[in-house]
Formats: structure tokens, C-alpha cells, sequence
């Protein structure tokens, strides 16, 4: 199994099936429209399309996680949280370098990814990882005040 290290005693992991109610329920409470156990499972069935990285600690309790779609040379970030305990300690950071080892050793010549315009600490993230605005999607992203915010569509190369 692969595994690498993180910061405060974590480590990274790719997810199992005992992680599915886990990550379901992380990101239900970090998006809006947070994604339920059947979607899990299903990137879970599909391990080398939708690899799951899981940081979590010795006793697997889950700081945060990755989703990626791997589509012949190109990735795509689906999404990646930190659960607020653990943000602003480089557990994200340590999930996208673990999926950057996995996607250098590949295929995959260009990852893209969707950011909320408004989360600064994201876009921070992935200016450190080379990625550039390519374009927007106004009103992609929908609201609990019942506004949609713009998304910021961002790729970077890796080679």
C-alpha cells in the first residue's frame, strides 16, 4: 500500500470502503451540496479512474481527503477538503503532493481543477502548485443563501 507522510502525525492513504460513510459525511458538511455514500462507493469501484486520498491518523480518523479523475493524459481535482480542526496545517498541501507523486509517475501530462472565486486559501494552494486561471463559470456554484458563486477553472501542467 502507498503511503505518505503529512504533518502533525498524519499520513496519506488511498481510501477503502471503510471510509465511505466518513468522507460522505465530511463532505456534506463542507459543501452545500455534499456528496452522499453511493458516490463514494462508486469512485471507490473505480480506483484507477477516481483515486481517493485519505489523510488521516493511527487510529484512521479522517483530517481530510482528495478525489481525482484520471482521464488518459489529463487529471482532473474533483474535490479536496480538510476537515476546520486541521485546516490551515498543510494537510491539503500534503494531499495534492501525494496526488502529484501518483499523477509524476503516469500518463497525465495536465491537471485542471474548479475553485469557489471567494476561498482565497484555496486559490493560494494551487498558485503553489503552478496552476493558472484558464477561465469562469459564473453562478456554477450554488449557495446556502440561494446565490450562486463563480468558479475559477485553473490547470496546470506536469511535465
Amino acid at each position: 500500500m502507498k503511503l505518505w507522510i503529512a504533518p502533525a502525525g498524519l499520513h496519506i492513504k488511498p481510501a477503502n470502503g471503510d471510509h465511505v460513510s466518513k468522507l460522505a459525511k465530511i463532505h456534506q458538511r463542507g459543501f452545500f451540496h455534499g456528496w452522499k455514500d453511493n458516490e463514494f462507493s462508486s469512485y471507490l469501484s473505480r480506483p484507477h479512474q477516481t483515486p481517493i486520498y485519505v489523510a488521516s491518523d493511527k487510529k484512521d480518523r479522517v483530517a481530510g481527503f482528495m478525489v481525482l479523475r484520471l482521464i488518459k493524459e489529463e487529471a482532473e481535482l474533483l474535490t479536496i477538503i480538510v476537515e476546520p480542526k486541521w485546516q490551515g496545517k498543510g494537510v491539503g498541501e500534503a494531499l495534492l503532493r501525494a496526488g502529484f507523486d501518483d499523477l509524476l509517475a503516469s500518463q497525465t501530462l495536465a491537471m485542471f481543477l474548479e475553485v469557489d472565486s471567494n476561498n482565497e486559501a484555496a486559490k493560494a494552494l494551487y498558485h503553489r502548485f503552478g496552476f493558472k486561471q484558464i477561465s469562469e463559470r459564473p453562478g456554477y456554484y450554488p449557495l446556502k443563501d440561494g446565490t450562486k458563486a463563480t468558479a475559477i477553472v485553473m490547470r496546470t501542467d506536469m511535465v
